[in-house]
């Protein structure tokens, strides 16, 4: 076997440059350091003393989240990939000799994270980070909803009633419910029943970014959350949804803070909608269609699926999956697009 040479590995990143590394854009996007205030805090606490084997930096186990969500991994996939993959190496800023963290030490990096409840931070300074480099939410907002899918639970029409009033079957053990997700819900959307939760998204029309979210059970309609997402940072005050947000009340919050309405018209029984109207939706429709590929993208990511359990974890899942969209569109426009500063105001 041949010893490796002293520029074998410069060799190495200079045909993966050559081939086109998607992570090399985005591992210079942001500033990683910027994150680590959040990750402090997440994981502040005095250390009882020096035994044991010193932690991981948190910054790259943030990366090692954003790798994971990047490329649809699980703990123990990404493990492997980065002990084999030498551009996961190059954008942690490993090298072959380096210690890798174990599957199990990014779970409990990840539960670390839930349990802290600091995940809206992170994505908050990303959200300035993009702001700083000019991209701020400009030309309005389109506003949805996307089913993520949850494992499904075999249970009794006994378990199921007691599980959907809040309590816990008395025949789970202890081992079972921690395997159960009492948390998600079933719902049905053209005709076909899905489990889980939903990810509730708004994104600004001029750059195609992510700028708020939320995260509830897949029963939860829509329009419950549609004013927790709403983007109060956008220059413009236009905010197209469709019509399952429709109502009397979200028209008049929208009047009453000054936003502009594109709200889908909704046709009822007997009372079909005239051909205005029927027109103005499609119109809306050309502009609300954004937001679809949105949703594409988190698909290829693994986006209409999770597989955790309970709400806690699920959130920091699908948050993880908005904050990589992010990285991954910002990586896109600093190439394709140049920013229009706060000052160039619609």
């Amino acid at each position: 076997m041949r010893t490796p040479g002293f520029f074998d590995l410069e060799e190495r990143f200079a045909k993966l440059d050559g081939l086109g590394d998607p992570l090399v854009k985005v591992a210079e996007v942001v500033r990683w350091e910027g994150f680590r205030g959040a990750l402090d805090t997440a994981f502040a606490k005095v250390r009882k003393s020096n035994a044991g084997r010193k932690e991981y930096d948190r910054v790259l186990m943030f990366k090692i989240l954003v790798l994971q969500q990047l490329y649809n991994l699980s703990d123990n996939q990404t493990e492997y990939q980065i002990r084999d993959r030498y551009s996961f190496g190059r954008f942690l800023g490993l090298h072959p000799e380096d210690a890798v963290p174990d599957a199990k030490t990014i779970w409990r990096f990840r539960e670390g994270l839930k349990s802290a409840q600091v995940f809206e931070s992170l994505f908050d300074e990303l959200s300035s980070q993009i702001a700083d480099q000019g991209y701020v939410a400009r030309k309005g907002q389109i506003v949805d909803a996307s089913i993520v899918e949850a494992p499904r639970q075999r249970n009794s029409r006994e378990g199921n009633a007691k599980v959907k009033g809040g309590e816990i079957p008395e025949d789970w053990s202890r081992t079972k419910r921690r395997h159960k997700d009492v948390e998600a819900r079933w719902t049905r959307k053209h005709g076909v029943s899905y489990y889980g939760y939903k990810n509730h998204i708004s994104m600004d029309r001029e750059y195609g970014l992510i700028r708020c979210w939320e995260v509830t059970d897949a029963a939860c309609h829509d329009s419950r959350v549609f004013e927790q997402v709403l983007d109060e940072t956008n220059t413009n005050g236009a905010v197209w949804v469709d019509s399952a947000y429709h109502s009397r009340e979200h028209e008049r919050f929208l009047e009453a803070g000054g936003w502009r309405s594109h709200i889908h018209r909704k046709g009822y029984r007997n009372r079909p909608l005239p051909a205005r109207s029927r027109e103005a939706n499609r119109n809306r429709s050309k502009v609300r269609a954004a937001v679809e590929h949105v949703f594409a993208h988190q698909q290829a990511m693994g986006g209409k699926w999770v597989r955790t359990v309970g709400l806690a974890r699920a959130r920091i899942k699908i948050g993880m999956m908005n904050l990589a969209y992010n990285l991954r569109r910002l990586a896109w426009l600093k190439v394709k697009r140049r920013p229009v500063y706060r000052y160039a105001m619609n």
